[in-house]
């Protein structure tokens, strides 16, 4: 039985977040959506995304096949019942369609708001669903502590330096190679999990739950509030509260973020903040690219969404609920407006358009220096994303 995870209509609301990847491939807690459920169902899954991105994120299909939401994070009653599913039922949640067995046939003429046909059975039971960005973050917290144990339960930490004082009742996590000296970590609002060959330098404060991914840095000095997540090869530094960084990039200098996400190849430049709270303590609303209009949240606490290989130069001043878009470059000592579109270019005194060469001999250097490469299906998706009007 093959796998499936598809993208529904949170795809277009997790914008500008998804522009560049499937739903499946956000992080929340310490893993991303489809590493969540390839540990748990023990097998590597296939896409069911929007056609630009199908060429890096691939579908395959068998003559049995197991399609699940990808916006959906699993848990153990959801595993039940998904797993219990039988060639031509679907099971479902309200107008939320979580997973189906279906044929080839059917994957072939699939839509995500179901197949006529099929059996319908009503999940009862609670799940976490991203939907909308600032879900990432404001579920962080909770999937953080379900992707620990899942990693760590039956395993033996590496140990921790003598300097590193340790405080609180959630236990740290240490995989090997991980460096960890003259750090302090209170663990009183939750576990702290530092993966293999990331490294956390001296005089840093940290309060739980924090997730280190692979090769992620936090630098001297840096105060990290959880819950909080760095992704594989991010590097962090200044005072950080309730942020998660997807993979290579980088918040390495002082300044604020909080109540944030950001792509990856981001970069924050040095005494950069970002406000995650109104002076009146009002709810704030969000960029919303299905509707074109600001969305409530929600939420008194809400920073900042960052698209891929966007950037903020130094001292960039950064509103309550500010969007940006993917390969943007924002700059300047004003706050710059709080919706910012993928490829734009400047700051509060006006922008212009980051142009395709530009933007790709950046990306280039960028990726070089990670050793990795911009390649050709890189470039298509990003020139497909700066052809998109909605972008």
């Amino acid at each position: 039985m093959k796998i499936i995870l598809f993208d529904d209509k949170s795809w277009r609301t997790l914008r500008p977040l998804t522009l560049t990847r499937p739903v499946s491939e956000l992080r929340v807690g310490i893993l991303t959506i489809r590493e969540k459920w390839e540990k748990r169902l023990g097998d590597k899954v296939a896409y069911l995304t929007k056609d630009y991105l199908q060429e890096k994120y691939p579908l395959s299909v068998e003559d049995d096949n197991l399609l699940i939401n990808a916006s959906v994070c699993p848990n153990p009653r959801l595993l039940g019942e998904i797993g219990g599913l039988q060639p031509g039922e679907m099971l479902l949640q309200g107008d939320c369609v979580i997973a189906l067995r279906v044929d080839k046939r059917e994957v072939a003429a699939f839509d995500p708001a179901g197949l006529p046909g099929l059996v319908r059975k009503e999940f009862t039971g609670e799940f976490n669903r991203v939907e909308y960005p600032y879900h990432v973050f404001s579920l962080n917290g909770q999937e953080l502590e379900i992707d620990f144990k899942l990693l760590t339960e039956g395993r033996k930490s590496a140990p921790l330096d003598s300097g590193v004082r340790v405080y609180g009742k959630y236990p740290v996590f240490v995989e090997e190679g991980a460096v960890v000296r003259g750090a302090v970590i209170n663990t009183e609002g939750g576990p702290v999990y530092i993966g293999k060959d990331a490294e956390i330098m001296e005089g840093v404060l940290v309060r739980g739950p924090l997730a280190m991914c692979e090769h992620a840095v936090l630098t001297m000095a840096a105060k990290v509030y959880g819950p909080t997540t760095l992704g594989p090869y991010c590097k962090c530094g200044g005072e950080v509260n309730n942020v998660v960084l997807l993979a290579y990039s980088n918040k390495a200098h002082d300044g604020f973020l909080g109540n944030s996400v950001l792509g990856e190849w981001c970069n924050i430049g040095a005494g950069t903040n970002n406000s995650n709270l109104k002076n009146t303590y009002v709810e704030v609303k969000l960029w919303d690219y299905e509707t074109r209009r600001f969305r409530k949240t929600g939420l008194q606490f809400c920073g900042l969404i960052m698209g891929d290989h966007a950037k903020l130069g130094i001292s960039t001043m950064i509103n309550t609920g500010t969007v940006i878009g993917v390969g943007a470059n924002v700059y300047g000592a004003e706050f710059p407006r709080n919706f910012i579109p993928s490829f734009a270019w400047g700051g509060a005194c006006g922008f212009t358009e980051h142009m395709m060469p530009q933007f790709i001999a950046t990306a280039e250097a960028v990726m070089k220096r990670r050793n990795k490469v911009f390649d050709d299906v890189d470039r298509r998706i990003i020139e497909h994303v700066f052809a998109d009007p909605d972008r």
